[in-house]
């Protein structure tokens, strides 16, 4: 019996190995767009670059319940900056709980839909949530689902808009979850704006989402605001942390 266990446990890895080998030789789309080569390496230059100076921080004149959601393959501490800056305004700031993104399946979803839902009970307030990238496609949705437990959505260079192939990550994406960008394993309309305040940071700089892809219709949400960062620099550059704490000051 252990011989057969064996033999299967084989046969699975060798499937789930071709199968990624498949979605990562698969061609990108025509229309599809991508940032610039220049764009890209300005990226990987910017990982050299130590942690930025902190962020002169005013006190909140409407503290929040918020949560830090991280992008694909970042942990939460990739945001510690951003937590920082917030809790010093007066922020209740809490992260998402589980660790490392590496996409989303029927299990880590639910449980951030009982933690968004367990934190606007606590609180008493619906929470704001502050997704970077991948981050924001959680927090869009969640707001989709559960409006009653979310304040506004906040994202930073998410690509939630378009073809979900306009960017210079998917074949990555494809490889490390083992499905096809556009097709994830739980029911998604990323475009669709949730009935909350809906706000998306865009850089002209970003060298792996493409701008259009971040910013966004205006029927896919509220405001648009562009931020002059690199991709990476989202989760931690001094003037995306002051605009993410002014757009949860305005009232909305």
């Amino acid at each position: 019996m252990s011989d057969g266990r064996a033999e299967n446990g084989l046969a699975g890895l060798r499937e789930a190995l071709a199968r990624r080998a498949a979605l990562a030789r698969q061609p990108r789309p025509e229309g599809a767009r991508a940032p610039s080569l220049r764009l890209f390496l300005a990226e990987l230059a910017s990982l050299r670059r130590g942690r930025p100076k902190p962020v002169a921080v005013e006190k909140s004149e409407h503290p929040q319940v918020v949560m830090l959601l991280p992008g694909f393959g970042a942990h939460p501490n990739r945001m510690r900056p951003m937590a920082d800056a917030l809790a010093e305004a007066g922020h209740s700031v809490h992260e998402w709980g589980l660790g490392f993104n590496f996409g989303p399946n029927q299990h880590n979803f639910a449980y951030l839909m009982r933690r968004v839902g367990a934190l606007a009970r606590q609180h008493r307030n619906p929470v704001a949530l502050v997704g970077w990238s991948l981050g924001g496609l959680f927090a869009r949705e969640i707001a989709q689902r559960q409006p009653e437990n979310v304040a506004k959505v906040i994202t930073m260079g998410t690509p939630f808009s378009g073809d979900p192939r306009n960017n210079n990550a998917w074949r990555a994406y494809q490889v490390i979850t083992g499905h096809a960008v556009d097709k994830p394993p739980i029911e998604v309309d990323f475009a669709i704006k949730p009935p909350v305040p809906t706000i998306a940071l865009w850089s002209p700089r970003d060298g792996v989402i493409h701008p259009r892809s971040a910013c966004g219709w205006a029927d896919e949400r509220d405001r648009a605001v562009s931020v002059r960062c690199t991709h990476l620099g989202f989760a931690s550059d001094p003037r995306v942390v002051a605009e993410v704490l002014r757009q949860l000051d305005l009232p909305d």
